[in-house]
């Protein structure tokens, strides 16, 4: 496809504004994503305040932007999965396929991966993008590309509950009522937990929680956050603590809550990447600790969770801002934390 495009760009700290470039060319094995949604995600956010995450360094003009879903325009010589017309969710990651993470299937760890909006890989506040077809997966009808594009964040959620092997009959505490607290929380009740508590400071975020069908929520700003849990528990503890606020107030939280033999899963990253926790009492109960880094081999599950109804993924959004807004919605999005959930840009609407 010939033609130019309309590109979001960061210019700078707090400072957004608009590029026209080439449409891409498809390679191959390629297809051509007209875009219709993109989420606005935490890291999009930390970006655009403060210019870096750890070691990678924004370099501006720099496009933002890693949750994307559209719907095929064209594909490459090499595509047979796909076909114009196809409606899609992307996923952001490509990979090496010959290192040895990638080979034995954990493709997440690659370390030559190239992810949207990872710098220096621009990501897709744009109007188009050419992306791998094997990375786009077919949205069935019931499920739009608003939800396609928010299948990104809850793939991260089903892999924190595939990584503490969630199942039913078990009690979890999920730490956060963020964006993926909920979606994390929303795993695990389609993966058969039996009762799934949520912990958080922001009240407004604990009904969102509510409204999303967790079993009880606790307000770690006016509750003893241990004693509510052993009052829910019995006094035994939870199996299962998703960890996803980065807090080391809450990673403390979750080794004292848990029963002994439980598992804890860490999410989220904290400020300086370093807590100190309470070793003792998790060795004492021999804990299991586990992490997360993005997800793999998640879309297929997570689109077939929001497709049979398991994962209410619109319950999430709660702001929807059009592509020309781009500097309205991140600056609504960073200056009011407390109320937003999930924010979604809105680049053309879905026929």
């Amino acid at each position: 496809m010939e033609g130019k495009m309309k590109v979001a760009v960061m210019l700078g700290i707090g400072k957004m504004g608009f590029e026209e470039r080439d449409i891409p060319k498809v390679k191959d094995n390629e297809a051509l994503i007209k875009l219709e949604y993109i989420g606005v995600c935490g890291s999009d956010l930390h970006y655009y305040e403060t210019g870096a995450i750890g070691d990678y360094v924004v370099n501006p003009p720099f496009v933002l932007g890693h949750e994307p879903g559209g719907i095929v325009v064209e594909i490459g010589k090499n595509v047979k999965n796909l076909k114009i017309g196809d409606r899609v969710a992307l996923e952001p990651g490509k990979t090496c396929g010959h290192c040895e993470f990638c080979k034995s299937g954990k493709y997440n760890l690659c370390p030559e991966v190239q992810f949207f909006a990872t710098p220096p890989v621009d990501g897709v506040f744009q109007e188009y993008v050419a992306h791998e077809a094997d990375l786009c997966f077919k949205l069935p009808e019931n499920v739009s590309t608003m939800e396609g594009a928010l299948i990104e964040p809850l793939a991260v959620g089903f892999h924190a509950a595939i990584q503490g092997n969630a199942k039913i009959g078990q009690t979890a505490v999920v730490m956060g009522a963020g964006c993926i607290g909920l979606v994390t929380m929303m795993s695990l009740k389609a993966m058969g937990v039996s009762k799934v508590y949520v912990v958080d400071l922001m009240e407004k975020r604990l009904k969102k929680a509510l409204e999303l069908d967790a079993d009880r929520v606790i307000n770690g700003s006016n509750s003893n956050v241990a004693e509510e849990i052993g009052k829910l528990t019995g006094g035994k503890g939870c199996d299962l603590v998703i960890e996803t606020t980065g807090s080391e107030i809450a990673a403390s939280q979750a080794i004292d809550i848990t029963k002994k033999g439980a598992t804890i899963v860490f999410v989220g990253y904290s400020k300086n990447g370093e807590m100190t926790l309470p070793m003792s009492i998790a060795i004492n109960k021999e804990l299991t600790f586990k992490t997360v880094f993005r997800y793999r081999h998640i879309y297929p599950l997570a689109i077939n969770a929001v497709s049979t109804g398991r994962v209410n993924l619109k319950g999430i959004v709660t702001n929807t801002y059009n592509l020309d807004e781009i500097q309205e919605a991140m600056d609504y999005s960073i200056s009011n934390k407390a109320d937003i959930v999930k924010t979604v840009i809105r680049v053309s609407e879905e026929k």
